[in-house]
């Protein structure tokens, strides 16, 4: 039986996001950063001192990459810019979709080698609008097409697997990846079919053990799956609609999960006040720093 755990955790950041997605560790500054897609911010939070700041952005931005200590690459619906830390300007790194005015980005994460794989979707999450890109400085390659919402990017320590969702389909996939390029070499599988159960794959982070740790949407948790697809543990959540974790802290051995309210009514949001907030899980993990996205 899988082991299910009682929330031990706390808020991070009581701000109530619409949409809260995105966060990731920057070590480099010893800062953790997460964006509010549909209020086009992002956000800045300091764990030694609790201090937070957001910044307001042009676009709707999603994934966050580091580049190196002056430099952030954000990926957004009107494509992927390059982001000074300390400034905030923004120049244009490479275009996404173009072609395609109605999507925006979702969700993504820098493979070890340094290429970014970044999702797309319809704005109105229409199915099979969007798609899975590889982008290798500026760079970019389709890889995954007719994705509905791409969700639970994420990669085994050593880069040679892949694993990914269409939040719409909700299978979460296995993909055998060339471990120096991030590039696939082999068909997907699914690895835990979820077409039955009532929550839905949300984004997702893979830790030192290989194991992954998946945010559950509307289920109130998050999940940890060994790399067979086994459900090793069930970690509750004070709100339902958990959208992202991201290890987090010095040693990378936190879990920072953001949260959403997107979609509730005024009825739903009051029987959720949490909807939104962004927490620290509360338990110690074998996490891991994210790799720097090379230019």
């Amino acid at each position: 039986m899988t082991e299910t755990h009682p929330f031990q955790g706390k808020v991070l950041c009581d701000e109530c996001h619409e949409l809260g997605e995105g966060p990731v560790w920057d070590y480099l500054h010893g800062r953790a950063w997460w964006f509010d897609i549909l209020g086009k911010r992002l956000w800045e939070y300091d764990p030694e001192t609790g201090e937070r700041r957001s910044h307001t952005l042009p676009f709707m931005g999603s994934v966050l990459a580091l580049v190196d200590e002056k430099r952030q690459l954000i990926a957004s619906d009107e494509g992927l810019f390059l982001r000074d830390v300390v400034t905030g300007t923004l120049t244009r790194h490479a275009e996404l979709e173009p072609e395609k005015p109605g999507n925006r980005s979702n969700d993504g994460r820098v493979h070890p080698s340094g290429a970014l794989w970044i999702g797309t979707m319809s704005k109105k999450a229409e199915p099979e609008a969007g798609a899975i890109y590889h982008v290798a400085g500026t760079t970019v390659t389709r890889i995954i097409d007719r994705i509905g919402i791409p969700n639970a990017i994420c990669f085994s320590p050593d880069g040679a697997v892949g694993y990914y969702t269409d939040s719409k389909v909700n299978h979460l996939m296995r993909i055998p990846l060339d471990s120096a390029t991030g590039l696939p070499v082999g068909p997907a599988s699914v690895l835990v079919d979820g077409t039955s159960m009532r929550d839905v794959f949300d984004g997702s982070v893979c830790d030192n053990e290989g194991t992954i740790w998946n945010a559950r949407w509307d289920g109130a948790c998050v999940d940890r799956y060994a790399p067979d697809g086994t459900h090793l543990a069930r970690y509750e959540m004070p709100t339902r609609r958990v959208t992202c974790p991201a290890f987090f802290g010095k040693a990378a051995d936190r879990l920072l999960v953001t949260s959403c309210h997107e979609g509730l009514d005024a009825a739903g949001r009051a029987e959720d006040p949490l909807s939104g907030t962004t927490f620290d899980l509360g338990i110690t993990v074998a996490g891991r720093h994210e790799p720097l996205f090379r230019l």
